[in-house]
């Protein structure tokens, strides 16, 4: 089920209504609610694959208790196997099977000789990488006693399958989630606005401002042979602030949504465009991902207490892993690498922890030093995401190099259609915003607050209707494909 369909504009609210006038007298009753809520999410898509989510969250609820139950270290470390094995095995299955076998048959064409792999017709499970990792988050916890597992089999299966979350993040942690499953839930009036609030902007930034730059995006990529370099510049721009809006939009919905039902989830994005290098730019995209991967592999490799040389191996590993986890594509490996590469000059400097601040804090406008810095991460961010948008290595390879031809400086196509003058529009309206309300968790928590009731509400149903008369409808989100 989508955010932006009207199945889920009907679904939401009937969960909502009776969850709390119906179900409200005792946390189990809202727990197995939302648990039925959540598969009824998920299994809108397929039901079949309810039971993979099902099978995931027993062996993790069953592993976690066994662990409780021992403190033997072989039998600790075998529970742990378990879980690892269970779960990185159906993901490996289901994502990366044929990757595998197509890749290992090219090696031995590469040595003269045949090997015939057979290809499978596999669907890929949605979510599959978002709820993998959270489940992995919490066996790893318990095995390493920072957390006690739960005895509460409907709380664990919630913990997993949350519907707000469940399809592409946040990546939530069990020490965050699962005691606010424990704990009695009273509905807040001002929590349910604030998250209605960061739901529309989630859906603005959706619809409008992914939605309408996917529509240049695709025939730019699709066609990127017959472009000057200008055009594929402004392809490139557009595409970053398509998965930019497309992959906010869905975490701003998404922790909205859990706010009315009141829960609270970790930011996922922080304004990572308003980032002055690529350091602080990890710090601020798919916030989740990047802690996950900080805590369960860069740290347990070493992270920055070893020396140099071991430290540009384990930031090339967690780049490398990283690239890899959003797709079963050579390209994403690369644009993992790529990003690795940028970092690499920042650690090895000590400057990868220098911009911990929010950018021209007090400041209506960034210094000049400020603005410059987020140009050039802004530009090689918009280079490294072209990789990331490629069908083959070949074709963004291809694509940078016409960006870097003479033919950069011809006037890009499509400019003088309404739709693209829409589209860089609303780009400019997401940036003024979203620069405005930089210092919150999200940009509307901080437009119109001081503003008289009127004009605030004004401004919130101008949205509304930008939403309805250009944005699109039931177009799937990108991280629906990881």
């Amino acid at each position: 089920m989508l955010f932006n369909s009207i199945e889920f504009a009907i679904f939401l609210p009937i969960v909502f209504l009776l969850y709390w006038f119906v179900a409200s007298r005792r946390i189990k009753y809202q727990n197995i609610l939302l648990l039925i809520a959540s598969y009824v999410f998920y299994g809108w898509w397929d039901w079949r694959f309810l039971l993979l989510i099902v099978f995931s969250s027993l062996t993790d609820y069953l592993i976690g208790l066994a662990l409780a139950r021992t403190e033997n270290s072989l039998k600790r470390k075998q529970l742990l196997f378990t879980s690892v094995f269970v779960n990185i095995g159906f993901l490996g299955f289901f994502k990366y099977y044929n990757f595998f076998a197509d890749s290992l048959s090219e090696a031995f064409t590469l040595f003269g000789a045949s090997l015939d792999t057979q290809r499978l017709s596999i669907i890929l499970p949605v979510g599959i990488s978002f709820y993998t990792f959270q489940t992995l988050s919490y066996t790893i916890d318990v095995y390493r006693k920072k957390l006690e597992p739960t005895k509460d089999v409907i709380a664990f299966f919630c913990f997993v399958s949350f519907f707000p979350q469940l399809v592409a993040g946040p990546i939530e942690r069990a020490t965050n989630l699962i005691p606010q499953f424990l704990k009695k839930r009273v509905f807040n009036y001002e929590k349910g606005v604030d998250g209605l609030r960061q739901i529309l902007w989630g859906l603005f930034k959706k619809v409008v401002v992914a939605d309408n730059c996917a529509f240049y995006v695709n025939q730019i990529f699709e066609d990127s042979a017959i472009h000057s370099g200008s055009t594929l510049f402004l392809g490139a721009i557009l595409f970053a602030f398509q998965i930019y809006g497309d992959f906010s939009g869905y975490s701003d919905i998404a922790i909205g949504t859990a706010r009315l039902f009141g829960f609270n989830f970790k930011q996922n994005f922080a304004f990572p465009y308003f980032s002055r290098d690529i350091a602080e730019f990890w710090r601020r995209w798919h916030i989740s991902l990047s802690t996950w991967f900080r805590d369960y592999l860069y740290i347990p490799l070493g992270g920055s207490k070893v020396k140099k040389s071991i430290q540009v191996r384990n930031v090339f590993i967690v780049f490398l892993v990283s690239g890899f986890w959003h797709g079963a594509n050579y390209t994403f490996v690369v644009w993992g690498a790529l990003n690795a590469i940028y970092f690499l000059p920042l650690m090895l400097l000590d400057k990868n922890r220098k911009h911990m601040h929010v950018v021209a804090q007090g400041s209506f406008l960034p210094s000049v030093k400020e603005f410059v810095s987020i140009l050039m991460t802004f530009v090689f961010t918009v280079l490294a995401w072209v990789f990331f948008r490629a069908d083959s290595i070949s074709q963004a390879v291809s694509y940078i190099s016409e960006i870097m031809s003479f033919s950069f400086f011809k006037l890009p196509s499509f400019l003088n259609e309404e739709r693209m003058i829409l589209s860089i529009g609303f780009v400019f309206m997401l940036l003024g915003i979203e620069w405005i309300g930089r210092e919150k968790k999200y940009a509307l928590k901080k437009i119109g607050a001081n503003w008289p009731t009127v004009i605030r509400f004004g401004f919130y149903y101008i949205l509304v209707l930008i939403i309805f008369f250009f944005g699109s409808k039931g177009q799937e989100f990108i991280y629906f494909q990881f």
